[in-house]
């Protein structure tokens, strides 16, 4: 019996609706937040974030890996957080802003440059897969946005945790791009090697 492939093109998975669920969220965090509902913006990211976990699983074990899934699920959790990070730079909802905007241009600056080199690299047919030090790297982000919500205790006691968290997020960021573009070069160097043959 012939073992059953997925189909590809389908948009209406389980994962891919997550995944939209997700999309959907990002502006409810945001009418929270300038609402000053701190507490209920860190539950709607809490959920946005089980979601891109859960997503993931059911397509990989599921076999519901999808050309949508790929696109728009990165997609997805770059939206929310840098959502997250410019919401926590602004003030809003009668607080002040809380991290500094440095570390936002520097996400913002790698995920810009992700895409667009991402982009030249698929017409050159060179697909750049999610290295450790990324999702390692996101792991950290999250934690770091989590824990700003709690700003004020860790102000409170003269250890700004939440701060010390993002900058070493921001500099495993910086790293992973360096990794990336070091690979991208490989990738293009062999490339170019198989044609000269």
């Amino acid at each position: 019996m012939a073992e059953s492939r997925p189909d590809n093109k389908r948009i209406w998975t389980v994962p891919n609706v997550l995944t939209m669920l997700r999309m959907a969220l990002i502006p409810v965090y945001w009418v929270l937040m300038s609402e000053g509902k701190m507490i209920p913006a860190l539950c709607t990211y809490i959920v946005a974030s089980l979601t891109d976990v859960v997503d993931g699983y059911i397509a990989r074990k599921y076999n519901q890996i999808t050309d949508f899934g790929k696109l728009m699920d990165p997609l997805a959790d770059k939206l929310m957080v840098l959502s997250v990070m410019l919401s926590m730079i602004i003030p809003m909802g009668g607080r002040p802003g809380i991290l500094p905007v440095l570390p936002f241009i520097i996400v913002l600056a790698k995920e810009l440059l992700m895409v667009l080199g991402g982009l030249v690299l698929y017409k050159k047919g060179i697909v750049v897969y999610s290295k450790i030090i990324s999702k390692a790297a996101q792991v950290l982000m999250v934690s770091a946005l989590l824990l700003s919500f709690f700003y004020e205790y860790f102000d409170s006691i003269g250890k700004p945790v939440y701060l010390w968290v993002l900058w070493a997020a921001v500099v495993l960021t910086v790293c992973a791009l360096c990794y990336y573009a070091a690979d991208i070069f490989r990738q293009l160097r062999e490339q170019k090697a198989k044609k000269q043959e």
